[in-house]
């Protein structure tokens, strides 16, 4: 087995997690076997009850891990799926450590961070030390090297790469090397502070990935090399993407990363081919057309909440050759009505979240929706307000709400789980993971779908009140999406509309960069195919980019 360990150092969000990504698409490409693992220092034992504003999407894996958002950056770039083995907290670590020594596993031994610690840590790396299915194990460490709350994880790195042989390890840091722009330099202390730091703690990285708004030239390289005791041909340039995220791995390909790994590594690999990729990029780049989309959200002020959505609309519109300029609409500038904030769109999306802020204007948005034949698609929390706004508005339902919004509803048409009902802790306790749906033959669903049943990932704890279900359906409200039994409404559809479409699960935690997700490829279709008064734009308007060369995709070393 090979390992890759990725730390990041000056300052936070630097991009580790794509730059993991970036790596395992490119050593996928060369035919190797890579999965992926994230160490976060928090203390949460997952970040499933983390405020989005704190720490951005939540992601939902197949055995329902809410995890970081970086694992959806590996299953997105690769072909990895991934499980709760594959993400380790603090919070993690300590929960297990204490629960041993509260039973009595260490016999009566003194529980300190070393070995204990570091041991669960070095053990949740060799879980996935299986040769049979990896070539590669790809590891993230969250935070900054210096913080005192990663300091076990990096001390365990030093002892897993004492028990593997250094020639089985590639160690790689994420720096910043920032640019003063009134000097006109590029300076390179931060980067020798950060490696310093590791170094104390005794490790050595052989790769910087180094960030920068400049290019790195021959002497910036050089002293690097030298301060750093790292290879020249190691110092990796690694500037802002002019773009899309999507650029990533072709700048790295082009500064030779992978290349480099691989001899680290002694892997002997064939180049990989990366013209579907490129082929992608440069549809994400220079779209033939451009459509509108609303996005109505709680988050909207955070790029990263609805990280999975964005990504998934880019897919979807690539496989269209389209671009998307999307429209964020806090959810709840439009509760006293739309207000003409919807009239310019060629498609709605309300995304997921929990609680009654902006519930109104997502319901309002809903309306609108519906109502003028605008495509629709809603998630999660999106299917609930539309299912709230066509009971209380189409089949004359006062008082229809959801449980969650108010818990003595007169017409509760979205309640509570039954089995939700006595729990009290809230970490890890929602309907979660990968759950079958059953398709309704004849529904636009099934049509989209192709298939009679998908399987789709969850996160919730309120359902639709099958009681309700008999009376909607009257009126053109069409369950098309059932759990096997029946018992519970996965997927919804109006009868009369052209696309209007809401899923209890979350659709966008399966899409890919060339295998977009069935629903959001169809909504894409369908926004597209809206009338004419907001057709999209085409190549021919001056507003569109032209087509991009190859040779400009990415900076050139």
């Amino acid at each position: 087995m090979k390992y890759i360990f990725i730390t990041g150092g000056v300052v936070s969000s630097l991009g580790k997690g794509l730059a993991a990504a970036s790596l395992g698409t490119l050593l996928e490409l060369r035919g190797l076997r890579v999965v992926f693992q994230k160490f976060d220092p928090y203390l949460n034992v997952d970040p499933g009850t983390m405020n989005p504003f704190q720490h951005g999407e939540v992601y939902v894996l197949n055995d329902g891990a809410e995890t970081d958002l970086d694992l959806g950056h590996y299953e997105r770039f690769t072909n990895c799926i991934l499980s709760r083995h594959n993400n380790l907290t603090s919070g993690q670590v300590y929960e297990s450590v204490i629960l041993k020594e509260r039973r009595g596993d260490y016999l009566g031994k003194t529980v300190q961070v070393i070995p204990h610690v570091t041991d669960v840590i070095k053990d949740r790396i060799r879980e996935l030390s299986d040769a049979n299915k990896y070539d590669v194990v790809i590891t993230e460490i969250g935070g900054t090297t210096g913080d005192i709350e990663g300091l076990p994880f990096l001390e365990a790195i030093r002892q897993f790469i004492l028990e593997a042989g250094p020639q089985n390890v590639v160690n790689m840091h994420v720096t910043l090397v920032p640019y003063i722009k009134a000097a006109h330099e590029l300076k390179t202390k931060p980067t020798q502070q950060s490696v310093a730091k590791l170094r104390e703690i005794g490790l050595q990285p052989q790769v910087l990935i180094c960030r920068t708004e400049k290019p790195l030239d021959r002497d910036v390289r050089q002293k690097l090399s030298m301060f750093c005791s790292v290879s020249e041909k190691a110092v990796i340039d690694a500037r802002d993407v002019k773009h899309t995220i999507y650029e990533y791995p072709l700048m790295l390909h082009a500064e030779g990363l992978d290349q480099l790994v691989c001899d680290l590594l002694q892997l002997k690999t064939s180049q990989p081919d990366l013209a579907d990729w490129r082929k992608f990029v440069e549809r994400v780049v220079s779209p033939k057309k451009r459509i509108k989309i609303a996005v109505v959200g709680k988050y909207i002020d955070l790029q990263d909440a609805y990280k999975s959505i964005y990504e998934s609309l880019t897919h979807a519109a690539a496989s269209q050759d389209c671009g998307i300029d999307l429209k964020l609409i806090d959810a709840e500038s439009l509760e006293d009505g739309v207000d003409g904030q919807l009239k310019d769109v060629a498609g709605i999306l309300i995304p997921g979240g929990f609680g009654v802020r902006g519930v109104e204007g997502k319901i309002n948005a809903a309306r609108f929706a519906r109502e003028h034949k605008v495509p629709y698609l809603g998630l999660c929390l999106g299917m609930q307000v539309a299912t709230i706004e066509f009971a209380r508005n189409v089949c004359g339902i006062e008082g229809a709400n959801s449980t969650e919004f108010d818990r003595n509803a007169a017409e509760p048409v979205i309640s509570l789980l039954e089995e939700q009902r006595g729990i009290r802790n809230k970490g890890g306790s929602m309907r979660l993971g990968t759950w079958p749906t059953k398709i309704v033959e004849g529904t636009l669903a099934r049509k989209i779908y192709g298939h009679d049943e998908v399987m789709e990932r969850h996160r919730h704890r309120y359902e639709f009140n099958m009681r309700y279900r008999d009376c909607m359906a009257e009126k053109g409200f069409t369950i098309s999406g059932t759990s096997p039994d029946g018992t519970l409404a996965e997927l919804i559809e109006l009868r009369d509309h052209p696309y209007f479409l809401a899923c209890q699960y979350h659709p966008e935690f399966q899409s890919k960069p060339n295998k977009p997700h069935p629903l959001f490829r169809g909504f894409i279709q369908a926004c597209l195919a809206y009338p004419a008064g907001h057709a999209p734009r085409v190549a021919a308007d001056p507003l569109s980019p032209p087509r991009v060369p190859d040779r400009e995709l990415v900076p050139q070393r």
